[in-house]
């Protein structure tokens, strides 16, 4: 004879697959949330430096991470999601992972836009075989600003601080991962 207990364990055990295969699946296409914060930071950076435009014209490709969050006190970390696009067309999400160590103290949260000049650049990212060391330079965008960046090493880096304090002479380094839709 079967007790109350031993019938509830598959019962439970079963809906707890629903629910977990349903969020995996979830997070594994696309996302309309992480989708409408893309456009949103998009607009924003459009809004506060106007000659963006030419950069998507021009570019083969870009990735937007539109909010990154960002601690530290002596040592530091940040992290974010974003799509990456080529072509007008999302390709896939990425994720950001930062480490840092120095003079550190504060928190912060910011958006990062990065251009591929050419397909060598966008195929590197997209292959996994990309992070940025500490000598990468990102252009800040603040309203009326020329935000104007030489690609270096196939990449043009944006960035616009959303809100926090963070005071900062560290070292540290970006890498990110791609998951293609």
């Amino acid at each position: 004879m079967k007790t109350s207990h031993s019938i509830k364990l598959p019962i439970f055990t079963l809906f707890l697959s629903l629910i977990i295969s349903s969020t995996t699946y979830s997070q594994a296409g696309w996302n309309p949330e992480l989708d409408s914060d893309c456009k949103e930071a998009i607009s924003e950076m459009k809004k506060d430096a106007p000659k963006l435009d030419t950069y998507f014209s021009k570019a083969y490709g870009y990735a937007i991470f539109p909010k990154i969050t960002k601690a530290g006190l002596g040592f530091g970390g940040a992290g974010g999601k974003g799509i990456v696009y080529q072509g007008g067309k999302a390709t896939g999400e990425s994720k950001l992972g930062q480490a840092s160590f120095g003079l550190q103290a504060g928190g912060q949260q910011y958006s990062e836009l990065i251009f591929f000049e050419d397909k060598g650049a966008y195929d590197r990212f997209t292959g996994g075989k990309f992070k940025f060391d500490a000598q990468a330079s990102a252009v800040a965008i603040t309203e009326g600003a020329a935000a104007v960046a030489p690609y270096q090493d196939g990449v043009a880096i944006f960035t616009r601080v959303k809100g926090g304090l963070m005071y900062e002479a560290s070292v540290g380094g970006q890498k990110f991962t791609f998951d293609p839709y």
